[in-house]
């Protein structure tokens, strides 16, 4: 059934690369903290190597994973298959939010579409890689992107943004720093 890899092999790389949707997991060290776990789309996800990824982190409601992330780094990333043969993916790695400022965030940006919203890239250096049957994941079929948070982030404009950021994603639910970009 499932079997671990040692790094993202070509047949992986592709399947990944035609996924529409994505969800990344995390937690915080303090077991009293809430885990979790958010769908991710938008052409956001790129193959970086054979054992590191990464995502365009764009502004919303929320800044759990970011805050995890700066806390204690793990993360894990599932894909399901919702059309063809079934099948999941799991990425586990530690994660680095790459912020406006950083020195490696020009580079990367580039490698993604225009997203007026994007805070962050999240970069995770894989530690497992493993694959399941997903049997029980129904079809779906995929009809088109939303452009819902395009609309929004463009009626806020740039300083709009900053202002949301500075609001609701300077800490996570569970009062650890959030966003620290500028």
């Amino acid at each position: 059934m499932g079997k671990s890899y040692h790094l993202l092999t070509p047949e992986l790389r592709s399947w990944l690369e035609r996924q529409k949707i994505f969800f990344v997991a995390s937690a915080p060290l303090d077991r009293e903290g809430h885990v979790n776990c958010s769908p991710k789309g938008g052409d956001t996800f790129r193959i970086l190597s054979e054992r590191e990824v990464a995502y365009l982190d764009l502004t919303g409601s929320g800044i759990e994973t970011v805050a995890h992330l700066q806390e204690n780094g793990r993360i894990v990333i599932m894909f399901c298959a919702f059309e063809g043969p079934p099948k999941i993916v799991r990425l586990h790695g530690i994660g680095e939010v790459i912020y406006p400022h950083h020195e490696s965030y020009a580079a990367l940006r580039a490698q993604f579409g225009p997203h007026e919203g994007a805070r962050a890239i999240v970069r995770v250096t894989l530690n497992r890689i493993s694959d399941s049957c997903g049997y029980a994941v129904p079809l779906f079929n995929y009809s088109a992107p939303r452009d819902v948070l395009d609309r929004w982030t463009e009626s806020k404009g740039a300083e709009g943004l900053v202002a949301y950021r500075a609001q609701k994603n300077r800490e996570s639910i569970d009062g650890l720093p959030g966003y620290t970009g500028r």
